[in-house]
């Protein structure tokens, strides 16, 4: 199964493939996301280590239960060959109503057919007030004339 775009990534087909993972995420489709993931895929997620689409498929169908309306925005920062690295953050809210912005980064490393074999995210949570959030948009992808993290200054 091949997953264009293909490494060696350029700073357009590594822009493309982070927006296609941040709309991927978007979805909150755990089956969906795992696709684009090696069926040995190797992650770190805080102090989770899922290993294969089945643990990464359980892992996010666990995360999108606890992280209500969530909403994410991913960028590039770097890229190299077929490893690339993005910052992102995103919204979500517990189920007792309590906002959070989510910050972190993740390096990425690509197979040949350009599935995902390895990711490391590190997360930090901040606390926020509903009046804080920035990310609006309805529940999925994110619309193309929203704002970046850039201009969002974040």
């Amino acid at each position: 199964m091949s997953r264009p775009p293909l490494p060696p990534f350029t700073a357009e087909t590594a822009a493309q493939k982070a927006r296609m993972a941040e709309d991927a995420w978007n979805s909150r489709d755990p089956a969906r996301v795992a696709l684009a993931y090696t069926p040995d895929s190797q992650w770190r997620n805080r102090a989770e280590f899922p290993r294969g689409r089945a643990e990464i498929q359980a892992f996010l169908t666990r995360k999108w239960m606890a992280e209500q309306d969530y909403r994410l925005i991913k960028e590039v920062w770097a890229f190299h060959g077929n490893r690339i690295a993005v910052r992102f953050a995103y919204e979500w809210r517990n189920a007792a109503g309590q906002w959070f912005r989510s910050y972190g980064n993740e390096n990425w490393e690509f197979d040949a057919e350009g599935l995902m074999a390895f990711r490391y995210a590190s997360i930090n949570d901040l606390p926020i007030v509903e009046a804080d959030r920035k990310f609006h948009w309805p529940l999925g992808r994110r619309p193309d004339d929203h704002p970046g993290l850039r201009a969002l200054g974040l």
